[in-house]
């Protein structure tokens, strides 16, 4: 048990005040000091949850559904045997994401009934559990718009798309207070994970309650009505938004949603939860929300909020400048060409939904549903990298492989544990196979590892620099 914990008194007595009837402080505390269970979410972008079920059978892995996720696992295990998840070659491959299980919640009660997922905004989005899990949920289709306010995450966010083979999202790196007025009723639905004083958090960090004051609660409620309102006017009338937190005071939760009723009246309806799993009746409040105490389900602390728009808002104009955009899109001969260059190459092709855009020698694949958005605002980062051109023809990128290939291509190289392992670790391989020509679709187990290139007897390592694991990998046992 974490007994070191620092819990300051006046969160004591503040959580007090709010604990609803049936739980006591003395559970509360005694959960904040016990370790918080690990939790996985398989990735059906890459697996069904029942192929995955059955090629991790082999492992010592003990798996335990979670109520409010069909894709969501508590997991246990021996630590000797698996050093680390993240390690793993089913991590890398990007066939599950290390998920805590309460932070599920909201993604669920995004899709719960709604079939609005053409357009979809993130507005909190790294590391990109929750995009990810979105992201499947809408199978790649449409448009995700993943946003991100820190620079620092950006790169997180991208490398865990990139991994979970999301082809149909876009980047942004902006406060989200921008979307209401820079693109007002353009989403069909909204995520806002917003960010928060990490009270529920305590399970998992330590110091997650070395900073806390009423003070800064104050500051940080006061970010979060005004990225709630912003949601909101970036919400299509009709749609829907999930507004949470992983903190547990009614401040930074139930005020602040109540702040958006004060603001927009009748156009705001929030739409309950008390069925959206069984057991959700437990920590459901009476205007439908979710307030979730870690001893409930024996988790993290989080607060769910589904609020659907009824009518249209009013934004403030806004005056744009209209930046120049690096990129233009393929002729439909340059596009054929491209596409039948890559089936003959690889064996693969691209969704219907999806289009070809140039950038000086770059090949980019765009979701087409973003069209509309590109002169709205300034992407970070839009779909994957498909290829750089060259004198010879094209060099096609890690991205690509992971996001369009399922490991039975022709064109497939399957690496043994050792060959997997070193080629984690950015080293060339030589199969034992009589070597090949040109580039070759890398797989392990069955799912695809990378890219590399045939150079005479060795097939040369396309990892990019930044996913090479220089420990190699964790638990690569057949």
């Amino acid at each position: 048990m974490h007994q070191s914990i620092y819990i300051p008194d006046d969160f004591i007595q503040h959580i007090q005040k709010i604990l609803p009837d049936g739980l006591d402080m003395e559970s509360f505390l005694t959960c904040c000091r016990t370790p918080l269970r690990r939790s996985i979410r398989v990735n059906t972008l890459k697996i069904s949850v029942s192929d995955f079920l059955e090629r991790i059978k082999d492992k010592d892995w003990q798996l335990t559904p979670v109520p409010w996720c069909r894709e969501g696992f508590w997991i246990e295990y021996d630590e000797q045997q698996t050093e680390s998840l993240g390690n793993t070659p089913e991590h890398l491959a990007g066939l599950f994401y290390i998920q805590e299980a309460s932070s599920m919640l909201p993604v669920t009660a995004l899709l719960s009934g709604n079939d609005q997922l053409d357009c979809v905004l993130d507005m909190a989005a790294a590391p990109g559990s929750k995009t990810t899990q979105l992201a499947a949920a809408m199978e790649n289709t449409g448009a995700l718009v993943a946003n991100e306010l820190s620079a620092s995450r950006i790169k997180v966010l991208h490398a865990n798309l990139q991994r979970c083979g999301v082809s149909h999202a876009a980047m942004t790196h902006f406060d989200g207070q921008i979307f209401g007025d820079w693109t007002p009723e353009a989403f069909d639905s909204i995520l806002l994970d917003a960010p928060c004083s990490g009270e529920g958090a305590i399970r998992k960090d330590e110091d997650a309650m070395a900073n806390w004051s009423l003070a800064h609660i104050e500051e940080i409620a006061a970010i979060q009505r005004n990225l709630i309102v912003s949601a909101f006017q970036a919400l299509k009338p009709g749609g829907v938004m999930v507004y949470s937190t992983c903190t547990l005071n009614q401040r930074e939760n139930q005020d602040v949603c109540q702040h958006l009723k004060e603001t927009f009246g009748d156009a705001v309806t929030f739409e309950s939860l008390k069925t959206l799993f069984d057991g959700a009746e437990k920590t459901c409040t009476p205007e439908g929300f979710l307030h979730v105490f870690p001893q409930v389900y024996d988790s993290e602390g989080f607060f769910v909020a589904r609020i659907r728009k009824l009518a249209a808002v009013e934004t403030e104009p806004v005056k744009k400048r209209k930046a120049k955009f690096p990129f233009s899109p393929a002729s439909r001969k340059d596009s054929e060409l491209i596409l039948a260059q890559l089936n003959q190459d690889l064996s693969l092709s691209v969704p219907d939904d999806r289009e070809i855009w140039l950038r000086d020698q770059e090949v980019w694949l765009f979701p087409a549903r973003l069209r509309p958005l590109l002169d709205q605002i300034r992407f970070q980062r839009i779909g994957i990298k498909l290829a750089e051109q060259h004198k010879k023809g094209y060099r096609w990128q890690h991205e690509a492989i992971m996001t369009l290939a399922t490991g039975h291509e022709s064109q497939c190289v399957a690496l043994s544990d050792e060959e997997a392992n070193e080629w984690i670790m950015g080293r060339d391989i030589r199969p034992e196979i009589v070597s090949g020509k040109g580039e070759v679709i890398v797989t392990y187990h069955g799912y695809p590892f990378g890219i590399g290139k045939w150079v005479g007897n060795r097939i040369k390592n396309g990892l990019p620099r930044e996913l090479v694991r220089d420990t190699g990998l964790s638990g690569n046992r057949s």
